[in-house]
């Protein structure tokens, strides 16, 4: 089975809502296998990601999904557009600077919390497109994958509800918390968490905040995915000895078969 074969409404939404009523129909409906890799910046999830899913799309049907906000990415991806793309970009950096800030500061304003809900709701979007293809049969392995334990820059939510503010982006933050929680009750078969020293994750993302991986590499070990089992994989090691002991994982586990 390939993606142009899926049925058309497994592939798009007419709005979000009808995303929300086809991903919340799963009862009766046995999904195949989700494997999420997490980890700090620089612990190998996009690599990993690409290369397992080329490894198991020989043995059945698998796709790799990215479920992250995708700021980063978009940023950079603008930042490359003539005349307007460096200040977009600079726009888009300091908005997301601002929402996930220390979480003893107030909730951010209206603007900066718009910015912030569209790219859950763009995450949003994204994991529900990740049902469907498990619905089909489909394995996924996950570059990343949202939790509703902990807001800011740990894949949860953007906005802090536990913070102070303005009664609309309060109540923001409040959709975007239960937005979260209900992609975290759909647990992943399997987490398996890179592991990463700061000097190794600098060393292949010099482009990034020291401070800003170590608050990472010191958060990441706290979360625990709606009880999801987790194993813990040494990241450090040369990149080939990793993707062969992630992929013996599943092959142990029952999800590479």
């Amino acid at each position: 089975m390939t993606l142009s074969t899926l049925p058309p409404a497994a592939k798009t939404y007419s709005s979000l809502d009808a995303a929300l009523d086809q991903r919340w129909s799963h009862d009766g409906v046995a999904l195949a296998p989700c494997v999420a890799l997490v980890g700090c910046d620089g612990s190998g999830k996009s690599s990993l990601a690409r290369d397992l899913t080329a490894m198991l799309d020989q043995e059945a049907p698998t796709r790799s999904m990215y479920l992250g906000t995708g700021t980063g990415d978009l940023g950079r991806r603008i930042g490359q557009l003539p005349l307007i793309g460096g200040l977009v970009e600079r726009f888009l950096s300091a908005e997301a600077s601002k929402a996930h800030a220390r979480s003893d500061e107030r909730l951010p304003g209206l603007p900066t919390a718009l910015v912030m809900f569209a790219f859950s709701l763009a995450r949003r979007r994204r994991f529900a497109r990740m049902l469907d293809l498990r619905r089909h049969g489909i394995r996924v392995v996950s570059d990343r994958y949202p939790q509703a334990e902990l807001p800011g820059r740990f894949d949860g939510p953007s906005l802090a509800w536990t913070r102070r503010g303005s009664a609309l982006v309060e109540r923001l933050a409040r959709r975007e918390r239960d937005i979260y929680e209900d992609m975290a009750a759909f647990r992943p078969d399997l987490v398996i968490r890179l592991n990463v020293d700061i000097d190794t994750a600098l060393a292949r993302k010099a482009d990034h905040d020291r401070e800003l991986l170590q608050s990472k590499l010191a958060t990441v070990p706290t979360l625990c995915f709606a009880g999801a089992r987790i194993v813990d994989v040494d990241a450090t090691r040369p990149y080939s000895e990793v993707l062969a002991t992630v992929h013996d994982l599943m092959r142990r586990e029952a999800l590479a078969a």
